[in-house]
């Protein structure tokens, strides 16, 4: 009983994962989009909704460090007791 669970499993997986909708996002029939969030002159579209802002995702660089500096001693850190 429990072979035929893990390959069951994994198939109901696989046409889970195969049947997403590839249509363009809209409300639902009869309910509006959100408001226009204070102190916009203007309620978002759908896009501007579903882009995410700078803040929310953060652009990475590829250099962190630009010049390497010796650390300076911090004298508050202590080995654990």
């Amino acid at each position: 009983m429990t072979m035929y669970r893990s390959p069951v499993a994994l198939a109901l997986a696989t046409a889970l994962a195969g049947c997403g909708s590839t249509q363009a996002l809209k409300p639902a029939p009869g309910t509006p989009l959100p408001v226009a969030p204070y102190g916009a002159t203007a309620t978002p579209g759908i896009n501007d909704l579903l882009t995410p802002s700078v803040q929310a995702r953060p652009r990475r660089t590829g250099e962190v460090l630009t010049r390497s500096q010796e650390r300076q001693s911090d004298e508050f850190d202590l080995p654990p007791r």
